[in-house]
């Protein structure tokens, strides 16, 4: 089961009804675990993977101090923490992104990340922003309640026990990627930290998620992938999804769903099938190591009464998730006008390989691959940059105007190219208005969400978001060894009014 800090540090104010605190220490070590059966060295927030469900409401305010305790130098011993999908809306600080935002936490050190989320609810995650170490388990849950959720007659349960986490686990240390510039290739997905590989002993375990025949559950989905997406089901169970991404979504009933990495769902399942044993089934596309065999890629759904066994059921999906077929639930129009270029800002990223690259080939976007600057964008903006010309190192900066439409077009890229990319844009959710899945623009109720796939060759997605959060957002592959090289930009969005709109505390930055 995983831990939780909801409590952990707590004031007694964030245990009411109108909790408005939650403060808690975040110590980030090493650790040897085997959620595979494989044993090897980790980077874990509070020593446990995933590390532990970070849980309060809407409208509360968060003080986390993150401690690193890291002294494996086999991996990055510097960390920071991204807190994945929330706005961050006045403390561009606290977003958590290395070198965009802050400087990394260095061994032994700390860094007090302190936000409030007022508006805010649904289901996000945090996870290690500097460079790939979160492919060595720097990840876990952040979950954010609504008391006054307008889904909330759908379901009767949504607790701790309704989180599933799906992690590709690696055997060797992130940092080898970094030197050949190849990625790794995951041996195992988990689910809720427990998984198998082809070798894993025998005893090796699965996660177990326990319900009671006759109630609906809200189970809250989170790709912490590094690099495959999976699809995700549960043998003859229906889902409807209720939110993407944080985002509330009209109510969508489909059998299966393809999340990529950084992406989040909450599906309601009725257990209304006989007590038995089901297979929870997350497959990885071809990055990873796809299939069934010895129970992989999977996890047990389990109805009071069932007995303690490995399920005999099969896989019956014939209703999977088109992503156009999803909608926001409130205020679904995008924003600008109903037609393609209908916005105030009009922007084209294309993707593409440098293969001349030294030492080894580089992604570009518009013909740009992204280096970490040696002082984050948010100190250079602090310190009086001016423009986007002004940033370093030029051509991976793009100045965004204050409270205005932008419209971002991003094409597709073959799977040889390392399609399909999904993308995460900081403080901000972004209307969809048109899918990789789909050839039509959708201007009057697309699906609002933080992360988005591209599609392969033929694809193309398009999105738009409105720039009412001043400050550099980072807009980036999610697949984290594709941002190591360089798939990525930074928006400085209304860069005059950063400094004013977030007051900053200089010594920890």
């Amino acid at each position: 089961m995983l831990s939780t800090l909801l409590l952990l540090g707590a004031t007694a104010a964030s245990l009411s009804a109108h909790a408005r605190a939650v403060t808690l220490d975040l110590t980030v070590k090493n650790a040897v675990i085997s959620p595979d059966g494989f044993s090897r060295s980790s980077v874990l927030a509070g020593g446990v993977f995933p590390g532990p469900a970070i849980r309060g409401n809407k409208g509360d305010r968060f003080k986390i101090n993150v401690i690193d305790r890291l002294t494996d130098s086999t991996m990055l011993r510097s960390t920071s923490i991204h807190w994945h999908g929330i706005f961050q809306h006045k403390t561009n600080w606290a977003d958590g992104a290395a070198f965009v935002t802050q400087c990394p936490i260095a061994a032994n050190d700390s860094f007090l990340y302190d936000f409030s989320i007022p508006e805010q609810a649904g289901t996000f995650w945090y996870h290690s922003h500097l460079s790939t170490q979160y492919c060595d388990g720097l990840r876990g849950p952040f979950i954010v309640y609504d008391p006054n959720d307008p889904h909330k007659n759908l379901y009767d349960v949504d607790d701790e026990s309704t989180i599933l986490t799906l992690s590709d686990w690696y055997h060797a240390p992130a940092k080898q990627s970094s030197t050949t510039g190849v990625p790794l290739t995951p041996y195992s997905t988990l689910i809720n930290g427990k998984g198998r590989y082809t070798e894993s002993p025998a005893n090796t375990s699965l996660a177990v998620i326990n319900v009671k025949k006759g109630l609906r559950y809200r189970f809250r989905i989170i790709s912490m992938s590094c690099d495959p997406n999976f699809t995700f089901s549960i043998d003859k169970h229906n889902m409807t999804i209720i939110e993407a991404d944080g985002e509330n979504t009209a109510p969508l009933t489909v059998d299966q769903l393809q999340i990529f990495a950084g992406q989040r769902y909450s599906v309601v399942i009725n257990a209304n099938q006989p007590v038995g044993n089901y297979w929870i089934r997350a497959n990885p596309d071809a990055r990873g190591f796809p299939g069934f065999d010895g129970g992989r890629n999977s996890a047990i759904f389990r109805y009071a009464g069932a007995p303690n066994a490995d399920p005999s059921t099969s896989s019956s999906a014939i209703n999977p998730l088109k992503e156009s077929n999803l909608h926001a639930l409130s205020n679904p129009a995008a924003p600008g006008k109903p037609f393609v270029g209908g916005a105030d800002v009009v922007l084209l990223l294309q993707m593409s390989v440098d293969f001349n690259a030294v030492p080894f080939p580089v992604f570009q976007m518009n013909n740009v691959s992204y280096v970490p600057p040696n002082v984050p964008a948010l100190l250079q903006i602090l310190s009086g940059a001016q423009t986007a010309q002004d940033l370093l190192p030029h051509g991976s900066y793009y100045e965004l105007p204050r409270n205005k439409v932008v419209e971002l077009t991003i094409p597709g890229t073959p799977f040889e190219l390392g399609g399909p990319h999904p993308f995460h844009l900081h403080g901000h959710a972004f209307s969809v208005i048109r899918s990789a899945d789909s050839n039509t623009y959708n201007f009057h109720n697309p699906v609002r969400r933080d992360t988005v796939d591209t599609g392969f060759g033929d694809g193309n997605t398009t999105i738009r978001f409105v720039t009412d959060n001043a400050g550099p957002w980072f807009l980036h592959c999610h697949i984290d060894w594709h941002l190591e090289l360089g798939l990525a930009v930074v928006f400085a969005e209304d860069i005059p009014n950063t400094k004013a709109e977030n007051p900053t505390p200089g010594k920890q930055l």
